[in-house]
């Protein structure tokens, strides 16, 4: 059996470090290979059988940000040791899908995360700086990564640390053997460099050795290994860290990367938000599909329903936040009001306010805040986006958010590209200062750009949607049904006022009118004109004025009344339907 170590880059243009000890502990092979080709090719001798392949990457990423619950946990025993794990997200192209799990899908193994795994070929998640803390009990991480700050001499003294300390594990259990096969010209490297990019080459296969190692020691030594997260969200493997094992103090300078120490009304919040995260992940995924379903009833047009639940080191940096030294929140669990979130980004400004009122419909508005406006109000051109704070219900799966509120963004596609870039630039970005006016400038001037575009847009579609009602659709007569586009251009006619559906659902509709033997525009035209459409809206109760599809939907449930609702493509609504029409029919 092979345990093999991959230190994997997150990009195909960068080398990642290659590792394979036997079954005795020996380092039979080590390398550097950048494609994942290359990658199976280096490992096709040692993977055809019975093998464990310990990646430093993550193999399973299902949240859409923030962190995933191994990373949460982890940090919470090896954050004080400096060697806490950074975010994992789909948000990160290379991880929706992980670059891991495909290697680990063209090797043939299983994802098993079971450190008493019998399974013969499986791929386990490893993480070598809080293995480093467990394995040589160190009070610190070693220092030997590229980062701002650190000398050549301090990451070259770390790494040759690390290089000593591995050497002494062939007194181990289990034993790691390194007496040739590249390791001593891999310490030479370490030893004889003069730059940092030498340092990075063998820093990456420095700790595939030491993920090799590390799927070894917990197929040897499974009782002593900690699993942080499961098979769904997650996991990360990685020796048991020692109860008696302390953090050494800091010195000057070392830069505190530790949490903050929080006590008193902020601690207690921490750890009942962090009991209380899975509920709120819960009721975040039920409340973007009851927003959709909301949406798509109406028939309103928009561009993606999307939300997230705040994680725990946000919502720690929120809870202790201070105003002139004082505690902003005196009960932070119930006062931080963004636990849970939604985004609805929209096409055109005018659907904004149509999504703005939906949803006032079915919450109660706890506050309703349109910052485009209040930027525009001062002069300025920035940021621009309508917030609200809803209020949840007190029910399943809404009853177990702490805040029992839901703050919801809604903004148009342009708003959201601008918000996105320009917190994306700024977050990664050190600006200098002396750059700083300019860029200030030409972000100003970006945003307003995209607002003459917002007005644009809307004018296009208002010059469409007019001239559509003096125009016909091409469509081929030998099709019995009403294509979309010509029920675009009838409906658009029919209803001048209302506002566009999204395009998929016209050719949904379209499918009913075919399974209710409606073939032509002429007949539709009759059937629509015995409906009082105006009266059916009124005993609706609409305080918002509907899309063109929506009209079309309340005037065949007028006129078909259960036969409409019975229908094959309505049958991921009957509910709704059923509800509607007792209140168009008064019964």
């Amino acid at each position: 059996m092979f345990f093999v170590g991959i230190d994997l880059a997150w990009g195909q243009n960068r080398p990642s470090g290659v590792a394979v000890l036997d079954e005795d502990g020996h380092l039979v092979h080590v390398s550097a290979a950048v494609s994942d080709d290359a990658l199976v090719a280096a490992l096709a001798p040692y993977v055809d059988g019975p093998c464990l392949v310990a990646f430093d990457a993550p193999l399973v990423v299902s949240n859409r940000s923030g962190n995933r619950p191994a990373e949460a946990a982890l940090n919470r025993d090896f954050r004080v040791f400096d060697a806490g794990a950074h975010p994992s997200n789909t948000s990160r192209p290379e991880l929706d899908p992980p670059r891991a799990q495909t290697l680990a899908a063209r090797l043939g193994l299983d994802l098993d995360l079971d450190p008493a795994s019998a399974a013969p070929r499986r791929a386990i998640e490893v993480y070598p700086h809080p293995a480093t803390i467990a394995l040589f009990r160190l009070g610190r991480t070693l220092k030997y990564k590229h980062k701002t700050g650190r000398t050549f001499a301090d990451l070259q003294t770390a790494l040759l640390r690390l290089v000593d300390l591995m050497e002494t594990l062939g007194a181990a259990t289990p034993a790691l053997e390194l007496a040739g096969t590249g390791w001593e010209d891999l310490r030479s490297t370490v030893e004889d460099a003069d730059r940092k990019s030498e340092l990075r080459r063998a820093e990456d296969q420095v700790d595939a050795v030491l993920c090799a190692y590390l799927g070894l020691f917990t197929h040897r030594r499974p009782a002593d290994v900690t699993t942080y997260g499961d098979a769904a969200t997650g996991a990360i493997l990685t020796p048991t860290l020692p109860t008696d094992l302390l953090p050494d103090p800091r010195t000057p300078a070392q830069p505190d990367v530790s949490p903050p120490t929080h006590t008193g009304p902020v601690s207690e919040a921490i750890r009942g938000y962090a009991d209380a995260q899975p509920r709120v992940r819960e009721a975040t995924d039920a409340m973007v599909a009851s927003v959709t379903r909301l949406l798509d009833d109406a028939g309103v047009n928009y561009e993606s329903v999307t939300g997230r639940a705040k994680s725990v080191p946000s919502f720690a940096a929120k809870a202790a936040r201070l105003v002139d030294g004082i505690p902003l929140y005196s009960d932070p669990l119930t006062q931080v009001t963004d636990q849970l979130g939604v985004r609805v980004v929209t096409f055109v400004a005018e659907d904004v306010d149509a999504v703005v009122d939906l949803l006032a419909e079915v919450h109660p508005i706890l506050d309703d805040r349109d910052l485009g406006q209040e930027t525009a109000s001062e002069g300025r051109f920035g940021y621009a986006s309508r917030h609200l704070l809803l209020r949840l219900p007190d029910t399943a799966p809404y009853a177990g958010t702490p805040s029992g509120s839901a703050s919801v963004q809604v903004r148009t596609v342009l708003q959201h590209a601008w918000a996105e870039f320009e917190h994306d630039i700024r977050y990664k970005g050190t600006v200098p200062e002396a750059d700083a006016p300019d860029l200030d400038r030409r972000f100003t001037l970006a945003a307003g750009l995209l607002e003459l575009a917002d007005r644009e847009f809307s004018a296009i579609r208002d010059r469409i949607q007019a001239s559509m009602t003096d125009s016909t659709a091409d469509f081929d007569p030998a099709d019995p049904r009403i294509s979309a586009q010509e029920l675009a251009t009838f409906l658009a006619g029919r209803y001048a006022d209302a506002g566009w559906s999204r395009t998929d659902h016209y050719a949904w509709i379209a499918g009913l009118l075919l399974e209710l033997g409606i073939t032509s525009l002429d007949e539709l035209g009759l059937l629509l004109d015995s409906v009082d459409l105006s009266a059916v809206s009124e005993r609706l109760g609409y305080r918002h004025p509907s899309r063109a599809v929506r009209r079309l939907d309340d005037a065949l449930l007028a006129l078909f009344g259960e036969r409409y609702i019975d229908l094959t493509g309505n049958a991921h609504r009957v509910d709704l339907l059923r509800e509607r029409w007792v209140r168009m029919t008064g019964g």
